[in-house]
């Protein structure tokens, strides 16, 4: 069985003439500890799969199934958890809580999901990230490649099956961009991860094991790498 399926999905905005198709009978399956790169211009429907597949973006038609379970047959509070502990999502932009430390902000999903923090599981991601020694740091005293390491371990914290990343160094210098992926990397292989990145960065897409190429909502290629990881 595939970790993950994706069937005929559609999604449309809006309606009549003004309606825009974003996703048009897009189907693919992603096998379980693959590192998958999705590119295309702006507009191609890109992140709008991403975010269907994170659940938080319903689609018009089709299925998305992970690990066998489909995904938008729950009710909004299974949807809710399924986000919270299948899918880590990172966005271009940091999100963090300005009034809470690194390490509040990092905790933030396991706290919201009413269960006890993992102090080891914490310390682990802290050094991982190379935020040990700021752990106690507010958003504001961080830069930002920090601030996204912090999200990467806000994304990592609850142990999701799936890591999802949109555009994650497209507010960053090329320096920390480079980081912010060698991250990403490493906790993909360092926790068996399915990692999954929307980017227009032919460098990073090609650090993949495979790259899906999306135009008009559709998918135009699909290319399996060799010999990288």
């Amino acid at each position: 069985m595939a970790f993950l399926k994706i069937e005929d999905l559609s999604k449309v905005y809006g309606t009549g003439e003004s309606a825009v198709t974003a996703l048009d009978h897009v189907s693919l399956t992603i096998e379980k500890g693959e590192f998958v790169a999705i590119t295309g211009s702006s507009g191609s429907g890109k992140s709008t799969l991403l975010h269907t597949i994170a659940g938080v973006d319903k689609p018009t038609g089709g299925k998305v199934i992970l690990e066998g379970q489909d995904v938008y047959a729950q009710d909004d509070e299974k949807l809710a958890i399924f986000r919270r502990r299948q899918v880590g999502l990172i966005y271009q932009f940091h999100n963090l809580i300005p009034t809470l430390d690194a390490a509040e902000n990092i905790t933030l999903p396991v706290l919201l999901d009413g269960r006890k923090v993992s102090e080891e599981r914490l310390d682990d991601l802290l050094e991982l990230l190379g935020m040990k020694e700021r752990r106690n740091h507010l958003p504001n005293q961080l830069s930002g490649g920090q601030q996204q390491r912090v999200a990467i371990g806000r994304a990592l914290m609850n142990a999701p099956a799936v890591m999802l990343a949109d555009e994650p160094t497209g507010s960053l210098d090329s320096r920390n961009g480079h980081e912010i992926i060698r991250l990403l990397k490493e906790s993909h292989r360092k926790y068996h991860q399915t990692l999954i990145i929307v980017t227009h960065d032919e460098n990073i897409a090609l650090q993949a094991d495979r790259i899906i190429t999306i135009s008009d909502g559709r998918i135009t290629r699909d290319e399996r790498l060799t010999g990288r990881s």
